[in-house]
Formats: C-alpha cells, structure tokens, sequence
C-alpha cells in the first residue's frame, strides 16, 4: 500500500539520508519527496512510500526516533500517484466541460492533496452544492462535523482548522458566495504548500467555469 509519512528533521547535510536509510531498512520504497518547508534549522517533508503489507505508525516512529533529532509528525494512506499531473488532468477535463467545472473540481481535487472528501457549499445559506462521493451527505451528520456552523467553515480568508476528528481546508471560491471544503480524519492539518495548491488550480478553475 501507498503511505504518505510527514516528518520534521534537523536541516543538516546528511539528515535526509538517514531519513531514507531508515525508510530502507522498515523495507520501504521512497516514491517521492515533498519539500515542505525549510526554517529555524529544521525541515519539514513529506514522503510517499510504497509499503510492504499494512503500514504501522507506530513502528515507523519507533525506528525513526532513533536517529536524533528527527520527529515523525503523521503517517496516513494516500491515493496521490508519484510522478503524475493530477494537476493538468483535472484542468482538461475542467476546460472540456466548464458547464461542470466546480463539480469536476470537487470530486477530483481530494487526491491532489491526499485528501477523503470535499464539498462545495453555499457561503450564505450553509447548503451543500457538490459533494465527492466519500463526503458525508450533510455537513451535521456524525462524523467530527456534527454542530459546526456555516461560519465557521466559511472564512473570508483561506484556511486550515479542525472540526472533530477531522482536518479542514476551508477556501473561499473567487468571485462566488461559495466555499469549497476538504477534510482528512487521518494524518497532519493541511499544510500551508497543501494550500496553496489547491488555491492555484481553485483559482483556475474558477475562471475556466465563469
């Protein structure tokens, strides 16, 4: 299976090979590396491996911890595939049918962030548009969500923020009273390159759908 492992580590020569031997010998495949950030002499990444058999967080952060210095954040499933356009793929079909380019954009846009689900909702009346088909079919059924407000989902300014068990990303859909949200129960908070992302082909979207 396919994993997805965030982990934070002293911003040294060296560091990320330890990193990687470690991967090696827990009998992981590095498929790709995610440079996430760089600041106050650590680094943050995410890497994609492929797994052998079910992935055991709790072993990963075993075997990691020994290596000083480095921390692993989250460890969560991914359906993102190493080395594909996700990005470009979703514009085409986006620009070959803009009439449905915000629902294209909802149920496509969960594996570009290794995302679950997204919904596309009315930032006035709280109502849902679009949903991905692994969305709950309300915004109040059980499931972390239950008693959130329209508000509080539906800032003006893009966001990351929890809600329950899950992780959200609330952005603001440019020139429109609408919000499109995504949510993850397993792994880290989205981070702000996660964001910024989905804020870039939001953007583009927007246009193409106008």
């Amino acid at each position: 299976m396919m994993v997805r492992l965030r982990v934070s580590f002293p911003d040294r020569p060296g560091a990320l090979g330890q990193v990687a031997r470690v991967l090696g010998t827990l009998g992981a495949d590095i498929l790709q590396v995610t440079v996430l950030e760089r600041q106050t002499g650590r680094a943050v990444d995410d890497f994609t491996v492929s797994w052998p058999g079910t992935a055991d967080a709790d072993t990963v952060r075993e075997r990691l911890s020994v290596v000083p210095g480095i921390r692993v954040e989250a460890v969560w499933p991914t359906r993102e595939i190493p080395g594909a356009a996700p990005d470009y793929d979703l514009l085409k079909h986006v620009a070959s049918d803009p009439g449905r380019a915000f629902a294209t954009l909802v149920d496509a846009l969960p594996d570009l962030v290794s995302a679950e689900w997204a919904v596309l909702m009315s930032s006035v009346t709280g109502e849902l548009v679009h949903r991905s088909w692994q969305a709950p079919r309300s915004l109040d059924e059980t499931g972390g969500l239950a008693g959130v407000k329209a508000a509080d989902l539906t800032p003006l300014r893009p966001s990351a923020l929890g809600a329950g068990r899950h992780r959200l990303m609330s952005l603001p859909v440019p020139e429109a009273s609408l919000h499109l949200i995504l949510a993850r129960t397993e792994g880290p908070p989205f981070h702000r390159v996660e964001m910024d992302r989905a804020i870039r082909v939001l953007e583009i979207v927007s246009i193409i759908g106008r």
